[in-house]
């Protein structure tokens, strides 16, 4: 016997969407709130979301963002990787921390590859630290099937490596015509 209830603290109805100037201070706050960024990744987060929402659909940075009951609870931020041919990068992915844990990141990630796949895009690019503290994001990228590409030690400060990964996204079925 099925039942339509839902998990405790799931959704009502969640949403994907391009964020409006109203989802601003939202995003910023839980990008901050994850504790995850320092002060001036912070502003460089700000730097782009504003530029996305300046820009909107013609711009470089694509920003969508996942709503719960009329308020932004995921970011994601993505757009095509200068001087190559269908490759992308995810700049930035951000879950309100009162909502980690419940499927938002994996949402927004699919979405963001079936947006890059509408693109003309075949490869996917996230960089990340490689501090302890992103273990947790480490495990969910490679959980999503990116693969560690790369690590550059000492890359973002002394003892905090870059951590390259990749994901080869399916053609579209007519792409060999």
């Amino acid at each position: 016997m099925s039942s339509s209830k839902q998990p405790p603290g799931a959704p009502l109805h969640r949403r994907i969407r391009q964020p409006g100037p109203g989802d601003r201070d939202a995003v910023l706050a839980f990008v901050e709130a994850t504790g995850f960024f320092r002060d001036d990744e912070v502003a460089v987060a700000r730097e782009v979301l504003d530029e996305s929402l300046a820009k909107g659909p013609g711009g470089h940075y694509q920003s969508y963002v996942a709503v719960e009951g009329g308020t932004a609870v995921g970011w994601i931020c993505l757009g095509p990787t200068p001087c190559t041919l269908g490759t992308f990068d995810i700049y930035w992915i951000a879950v309100s921390p009162d909502r980690q844990g419940r499927g938002i990141g994996a949402e927004l990630t699919r979405f963001a590859e079936a947006e890059i796949i509408r693109r003309g895009g075949r490869m996917v690019i996230i960089e990340t630290s490689g501090r302890p503290i992103y273990d947790p994001t480490r495990r969910f990228y490679t959980k999503l099937g990116y693969r560690e590409a790369a690590r550059i030690a000492d890359f973002y400060a002394p003892g905090d490596a870059k951590v390259v990964y990749s994901k080869h996204l399916a053609p579209p079925a007519d792409a060999s015509r």
